[in-house]
Formats: structure tokens, C-alpha cells, sequence
């Protein structure tokens, strides 16, 4: 089962890639067939094979010769990776198939604020959808109202930290899209892992952002999407957030 969820996440992996180049482009993301973004030639379906492809054509184009960008394979290997965990920690239940989902949708809302500082709505809105579905289909641990506990505390918080950074650095410190991500996970996640995925995304924010000005990637006043920090919190929050919370009540009680 382990190679069965590392190749189909390999797969879904290669379909992420054409979401994350096309959604920003609001292109549709089943056809036409993908192409190189340097000569816009065709890729042929034995070029398209994830990973496996990337490395016979040694990271490059065979129609053009360019260099094929690194971040295709990784895509894959992460979203092979992301399935198998999932697979393993959660098995082929509803619940499973909802996080891998979520999880999915995370990956390509990463990159794609990586690379142009959005978090599209479209994506945002598949996620509230898939929220509420699940909740109403039970494939959730979680009810109604701690679903929309977690989605006000969660996309409330971030709004009142966008407020607070903006008074405060006298510019936009969080932005909307942020907040609407925010909703979307505490949806899914219920209020007690909204709050453990929240000081995740602080706490790797902050060891991230601690490093980068240490070592002189960022400089004061540069700007940074926190939405992929959003993510990893709550992907933690995921598949650690209940051992961590069961490790921190155990400490405060006598």
C-alpha cells in the first residue's frame, strides 16, 4: 500500500504543477495538454511521467533544450510524500481522503504564493466547500459548531493580527487573502487545532524569519507570504497537533 499511495500522490503531484502554473493565469487547468513555458512545445506523455521524466531528461526540455524548472519534481516527491504519511497515519477512510484533499489544496496555495504573493479565491472556496461537505457527509471528528468556532477564531485572529501589524508598521502586515485562508482551515481543523495550528505557524514563522535576517536573505522592511507558514502549522497541526497538545496538558496538570 505504501507504493500504491507514493505513485498515486506522484501523479497528483504532476496534476498540483499544471494547477499551480495555470490557476494564477486563470487558465483552465484540464486542457489543453501541458506544454514547455519556454517553447511552448507539447510534452509528450513519456515526457510527463513525475519525477521519473525530470530525471532521463536530465532537467531539461527535449524539444528546446531549456532547463526545466526544479520545482516540478520537488512538487511531486512533497505531494508523493504527503500521501503515503496520510495513507499511513489515517488508512483509506473519509477522514483520510478529506486531509490528503486539504492537504493538496495547501501545496498549491504555497507555491503560488511563493511565487506571486496570492492566495486565489477559487482554491480558498473548493476548501470551504470540502469543509462544510465533510461535515455534512460526518467524515470529520468534528461538528458544526466547533467547525465554525475554529473558522471564526481562526480567520478572526489573523484579521485582528493584520489590523494590529497595520497600525502598528504603518503598512499592510496581513493580507485578506490570509484571513480567507484562516477560515477555510479552521473549518476543517475545529477550534482546538485552529489554536495549536496557529502557534505552529508563528513559531516556524518566526525560526524561518529569525534565520533569513541572520544570515542576510532578509533584510527590514522586505516582504514575505505567510500563507505558506499557515500551511505548514496546520499540517502539523495535522498529524502532531493532538500528541502535542496531549504532551503540554500533561506538564499543567498536577
Amino acid at each position: 500500500m505504501l507504493v500504491v499511495y507514493a505513485l498515486f500522490g506522484a501523479m497528483m503531484g504532476s496534476f498540483l504543477n499544471v494547477c499551480i502554473h495555470r490557476i494564477p493565469l486563470e487558465g483552465s487547468i484540464l486542457s489543453p495538454r501541458s506544454t514547455c513555458p519556454k517553447c511552448n512545445s507539447t510534452i509528450p506523455f513519456y515526457d510527463n511521467i513525475p519525477v521519473i521524466s525530470y530525471l532521463v531528461l536530465k532537467g531539461k526540455c527535449r524539444s528546446c533544450g531549456q532547463d526545466i524548472s526544479l520545482r516540478y519534481p520537488l512538487v511531486e516527491i512533497l505531494t508523493a510524500a504527503f500521501t503515503t504519511a496520510v495513507g499511513t497515519v489515517f488508512g483509506m477512510t473519509s477522514l483520510g481522503g478529506v486531509y490528503i484533499v486539504f492537504i493538496y489544496i495547501l501545496i498549491v496555495i504555497t507555491v503560488i504564493d511563493l511565487d506571486h504573493m496570492i492566495i486565489p479565491d477559487r482554491l480558498v472556496g473548493l476548501g470551504l466547500i470540502i469543509g462544510i461537505a465533510s461535515i455534512f457527509f460526518g467524515a470529520l471528528e468534528i461538528g458544526w459548531k466547533d467547525a465554525f468556532m475554529g473558522s471564526f477564531f481562526y480567520g478572526g485572529f489573523l484579521y485582528l493580527a493584520g489590523m494590529a501589524g497595520k497600525r502598528i508598521f504603518k503598512k499592510e502586515a496581513m493580507g485578506m487573502g490570509d484571513v480567507k485562508l484562516g477560515l477555510m482551515m479552521g473549518l476543517l481543523l475545529g477550534w482546538k487545532m485552529s489554536v495549536m495550528s496557529l502557534y505552529l505557524s508563528f513559531l516556524v514563522a518566526s525560526i524561518v524569519g529569525l534565520t533569513a535576517i541572520i544570515t542576510g536573505q532578509l533584510s527590514k522592511g522586505d516582504r514575505i507570504p505567510f500563507g505558506p507558514f499557515l500551511a505548514v502549522g496546520t499540517v502539523l497541526a495535522i498529524f502532531f497537533g493532538q500528541a502535542i497538545l496531549e504532551i503540554y496538558l500533561s506538564f499543567m496538570t498536577p
